[in-house]
């Protein structure tokens, strides 16, 4: 089992949502913490939650110095890492040749470059010691790429080739990979989206995170029993395991109905 009992864990965007919720699910279950994110009084107030053995640490995952300090402060307190959550993330969306490319860069380096920079860092470490695990926040978009969320879309299907890419280079050195690809969640992530989005896709989205079934909470809970069992692929959401299924069986003709079932969905939630 590549997550050992009451693990040494760095968890990036740790300040709210996601990130949040996976640092107070591994400080339930006996974690010692570093708390990460751009917004250092977000992180504090998280590793408040979390106890004693939480440590905030502000960190822009988009720059290389900044990580490679998170890693120095990784290896100062808790002495090493064993479980590296990579969960940072931002959204832009919008059609492309529409999307500003400052927008472009702006997702791609959060939600690109800050997990290229985490793995750079730590897989050292793991790989040196035999031992850990990566989990990769990706999402369901990186798997199925819906219209109209290109740099969303683009970042995320890259982080699922980085985590297939690091699973085979690191199995021998008993290092595990995860990447978990949810749908959609109550998180605050739209609230700060990025591009030329119009009211209509707004309220999509709002509707369909207020519909989940599954909160920041269980998704964080699903994420990290999943990774304890080794697993690489981590769809928490039904209809995200079903999406991904039907295009790998029919991949040109899930592209050509994609645009009519995202309709067909905004008509039944009552968004015309």
């Amino acid at each position: 089992m590549s997550i050992v009992h009451h693990p040494r864990a760095v968890v990036t965007g740790g300040g709210g949502g996601l990130g949040r919720a996976f640092c107070v699910e591994l400080a339930s279950r006996g974690a010692k913490l570093i708390v990460s994110d751009l917004n250092l009084a977000a992180a504090t107030a998280t590793a408040k939650a979390c106890g004693a053995a939480a440590h905030p640490v502000a960190c822009d995952v988009s720059k290389l110095a900044d990580v490679e300090a998170l890693g120095h402060e990784a290896d100062r307190l808790l002495g090493g890492v064993d479980l590296l959550v990579n969960n940072a993330g931002v959204a832009a969306a919008g059609r492309i040749g529409e999307v500003p490319i400052p927008d472009w860069q702006w997702a791609l380096g959060v939600n690109l470059w800050g997990v290229i920079h985490g793995c750079h860092v730590f897989v050292p470490r793991l790989r040196q010691q035999h031992r850990g695990h990566i989990l990769n926040v990706a999402s369901a978009a990186g798997l199925i790429s819906a219209p109209e969320m290109g740099p969303y879309n683009v970042s995320k299907a890259a982080v699922v080739a980085l985590s297939e890419t690091l699973h085979a280079e690191l199995a021998a050195d008993q290092v595990g990979v995860s990447v978990l690809c949810p749908t959609f969640f109550r998180t605050n992530i739209g609230n700060a989206a990025r591009g030329p989005i119009d009211d209509k896709k707004r309220a999509m989205m709002d509707k369909l995170m207020d519909a989940s079934k599954l909160d920041a909470d269980a998704v964080a809970r699903f994420a990290l029993d999943q990774a304890a069992a080794g697993k690489l692929y981590l769809l928490p959401h039904a209809d995200g395991r079903w999406a991904w299924r039907m295009k790998r069986l029919a991949p040109e003709r899930f592209a050509v109905l994609m645009p009519k079932a995202l309709a067909m969905q905004a008509k039944r939630l009552g968004i015309e």
